[in-house]
Formats: structure tokens, sequence, C-alpha cells
């Protein structure tokens, strides 16, 4: 596994996440119908919260962000990008480990959604997350918080 840290993300940390997400996404949502090149970016735009999001940085240079946002007596992940260079190095599954090992401590459920069809449904069906509802673009998803 490659080198790797999270810091806390800060306002200044929008357009690069933005980017990333319009990079990563745009096969699933062009497989879907449904990509945009603006409101894909406008989207991450629009529902960015640095108090709850994280950059991720491998081998010191900006390689995602992840985002665990409280709502009530649940934690909704958003936001859970990785550049093409860090995939498949395990870098996504060590994050979402501590992210969820903080939950866990916490005894709250995590959720999110996935597109149909994505390739990191696989990720999170390996971490305990299990369908919940679906329709004909997102997988909504849930993980109970483990004893």
């Amino acid at each position: 596994m490659a080198d790797w840290k999270v810091r806390p993300a800060s306002d200044a940390d929008v357009e690069a996440v933005a980017e990333l997400r319009a990079v990563v996404m745009r096969d699933d949502l062009e497989r879907l119908g449904r990509y945009d090149e603006q409101r894909v970016r406008q989207r991450l735009r629009d529902g960015f919260d640095a108090a709850h999001t994280w950059v991720i940085e491998a081998a010191g240079a900006f390689a995602g962000c992840v985002a665990l946002r409280p709502a009530g007596d649940t934690r909704w992940l958003e936001h859970f990008y990785l550049a093409p260079h860090a995939q498949g190095r395990g870098i996504g599954s060590a994050v979402l480990r501590e992210l969820l090992e903080r939950c866990d401590r916490d005894g709250v459920p995590v959720r999110l959604n996935v597109l149909q069809g994505s390739a990191a449904r696989r990720l999170y069906e390996r971490h305990g997350f299990l369908a919940e509802s679906e329709d004909r673009v997102d997988v909504f998803m849930v993980r109970l918080p483990s004893p």
C-alpha cells in the first residue's frame, strides 16, 4: 500500500475535488446517460462542506477525498473519490476502514448511495454495506455498527 494520509479539507479544496469527481464518475454517469460536464462539478460545489470532509494525499500529493456527514443518528458517507493513479493500491479500503471504525465506536450506522453498476459497490459490500433500496440511478446502502 502506498504512503498516504488524510487531512481536514478546507474551502480551498473544492475545485480540486469537483474536478476529481468529474473524472472518476464520468464513465458510470455516461453509462447511465446522466453525464453533464458542468452539472457533475456544480453538484459537488453545492454539497461540499469542508467541516465534514477530508482530503486524501498519497506520496504527498492530492489523491482523493471523503466526507462523513452527520444526520441525526446516522452518518452519510459522501464524496468518496480516489484519483485513478491512487486506485487499486489499498488506499480506499484503508480510508474506509478507519472511518467505519470511528462510526463503530460511536455506535452509529453509515449510509451511502452508489451509482447503479459502479465498481465501488463491491468495495462497500466487502466492508459490510447492504443494499437497502434502489432506483434506476442509485443503490442506497447501509452498514450497521459492529460491536
